[in-house]
């Protein structure tokens, strides 16, 4: 893992490498390891390095006659590409075949990758930037027009650090974050930036885009005939090579385990495929009635004989790092899930550089309630996917929003193709949007803001080619999801009790902001972004009803709103608690 930016202008202008030097530093917690820098022409690429795979040797960038490549993520097929194609690598870094590859055989390159990436190569032969980042969206990578070309960073703030894009809001990305907790689509909350899609490869010439590619992360066709021995056999082979492909490093790693199927799964092929013990990592809350995971995730680690260490979160300490929290989700992602996933992290990084986890999971295998849903015709109770959003009928905001679910309805009508179910159609939503601009959002900027790299082993060609074409009733079956996992947990690892019944891990944010919304809610209140956006009147007594779900969903979305419109719009530093940082002007 680790940062990477760059400029690539029209030819006879030279980047100002005091912007590249902002970006840099902006990208500095990436890469705690090393920096380096490549300029040739019109063109200036920079990398943070968190050294993982040959510490030693793989400084970047990296070099192959006139093509210098900078990349963040990791090639899982690093070894077999270097020998399927006889390819004269340098060094031991896992990201240098992209590059041997890309002279070879052009914009098609990336289709031979496995892994999580974002890659930047600059071809001074050719004259061309090539950008890719991989099917899932696992690592992200970002980009801009700016005077004279386009600025490219691993993060937003990297790009607003030049001072050459400034922080303007797409009003319809604040309501869709608003409502859905996330943004959709190409286009990021910043007007003027946008992401490279998942998939995506981009080719850059004279300062602007020649050519584009998108390599999917499904296989296509609907579901397809097979046996549940079958289907049970072909998951574990693919599994069990992805978990093995992923615990590859140089340096100690460990596990996220929640008390979920997923996270058991992964427990349990770690434990088969490590020589030492899994060091495992489990947050809860330190609040009676509270939902925790950690006693059924310690029954678990146990019985894969993992060492396992249990994380509390308190309310104190909420208040005390969440405006370090928001901070660090610069592209925005209102996921309660980001205060367990950085306190874990921190924990973590005293021991561990790399941390695998479960997400993907229930994308892949239909594990939430809303896939059921939507499995049902409307006359039986099912609904589409995120039709309701968090502000809905509260009265809260000046204006209700209106466009929010464009970005979702666009998406949903490109899903339904290709001989897929509903149950299919689903899926590839969650997997188009939330999973690539929530989920895994999440766990980089967490991760990445202590230095750590988070590995996805259900997020895997083989293990997607594996699991995507099951019949419905292999993902689904007696109301619950995830069928065919909880299956193969039932013959491999039947200690992680895997039928049943989800305890959860929700953050008690609703039940927190309520306690303390007499102080708290004037601040948020007073905020310029949420002024704008909301009715003054309605916030405290929203806050003082925030114990309830649904008050609790808005009450938690606008207080993540005022924290990151105050540092990453006003600029603010935002030191201090949430109530120093809401306080300070």
């Amino acid at each position: 893992m680790s940062g990477i930016a760059g400029i690539a202008l029209a030819s006879g202008r030279l980047p100002d490498l005091g912007v590249l030097d902002r970006m840099t530093r902006a990208l500095a917690h990436r890469g705690p390891d090393g920096r380096g820098h490549h300029v040739s022409g019109p063109v200036a690429l920079s990398h943070t390095r968190l050294a993982v795979i040959d510490p030693a040797g793989g400084d970047q960038p990296l070099f192959a006659g006139p093509a210098a490549l900078i990349a963040n993520g990791g090639i899982l097929n690093d070894l077999d590409l270097r020998e399927a194609n006889a390819l004269a690598c340098s060094t031991g870094s896992d990201c240098e075949p992209p590059l041997h590859l890309w002279r070879r055989d052009g914009l098609r390159f990336a289709d031979h990758l496995r892994g999580m990436y974002a890659i930047a190569i600059h071809d001074r032969a050719a004259r061309r930037v090539v950008l890719a980042r991989d099917p899932f969206g696992i690592k992200p990578l970002y980009l801009a027009q700016i005077e004279g070309g386009v600025a490219f960073a691993s993060e937003p703030s990297a790009i607003l650090a030049t001072g050459l894009v400034r922080p303007r809001i797409r009003a319809e990305a604040r309501d869709e974050l608003l409502q859905l907790r996330f943004t959709t689509g190409a286009e990021t909350i910043f007007e003027g930036i946008r992401r490279l899609l998942p998939g995506e490869t981009l080719v850059l010439g004279n300062g602007a885009v020649l050519e584009r590619a998108r390599r999917e992360a499904l296989p296509e066709g609907g579901p397809e005939p097979i046996t549940e021995d079958a289907a049970l056999d072909r998951f574990g082979a693919a599994f069990r090579e992805s978990v093995a492909l992923h615990q590859r490093s140089d340096l100690p790693l460990g596990l996220l385990l929640s008390g979920g199927t997923e996270s058991a799964a992964v427990l349990a092929m770690m434990a088969r495929l490590s020589t030492r013990p899994v060091l495992a990592y489990t947050a809860g809350f330190d609040i009676p009635g509270a939902s925790d995971e950690r006693e059924r995730a310690a029954r678990a680690a146990r019985a894969a004989g993992a060492r396992h260490e249990r994380v509390g979160v308190t309310e104190a300490e909420l208040w005390r790092h969440l405006p370090e929290i928001v901070a660090c989700m610069d592209d925005p992602a209102a996921n309660p899930g980001i205060v367990t996933t950085w306190f874990l992290a921190r924990r973590a990084r005293e021991e561990v550089t790399v941390l695998l986890s479960g997400e993907g999971g229930d994308e892949l295998l239909a594990g939430y309630g809303r896939h059921r849903a939507a499995m049902r015709p409307w006359w039986l109770g099912g609904k589409a996917m995120r039709a309701h959003g968090a502000f809905d009928r509260l009265n809260v905001l000046r204006e209700a929003p209106r466009a929010w679910r464009d970005g979702v309805a666009a998406v949903e009508a490109a899903a339904l193709t290709g001989g897929r179910t509903r149950l299919q159609a689903a899926q590839a939503l969650d997997i188009a949007d939330s999973l690539p601009n929530d989920l895994l959002a999440k766990l980089d900027r967490c991760l990445m803001a202590h230095g750590v790299e988070g590995r996805t082993p259900f997020l895997d060609e083989a293990v997607a080619r594996a699991c995507w074409r099951l019949p419905d009733s292999m993902k689904v079956r007696n109301g619950r999801g995830k069928w065919l996992l909880r299956q193969w947990l039932a013959r491999e690892f039947p200690a992680c009790e895997p039928f049943a019944r989800k305890q959860g891990s929700a953050v008690p944010l609703g039940a927190w902001i309520a306690s303390t919304a007499d102080r708290l809610a004037p601040l948020v209140a007073a905020q310029p972004g949420v002024a704008e956006i909301a009715r003054p009147d309605r916030i405290l007594p929203l806050f003082r009803a925030a114990g309830g779900k649904r008050e609790g969903f808005a009450a938690w979305n606008l207080l993540f709103w005022a924290l990151w419109h105050g540092r990453h719009v006003e600029g603010r530093r935002m030191e201090g608690d949430v109530f120093e940082a809401l306080s300070a002007r």
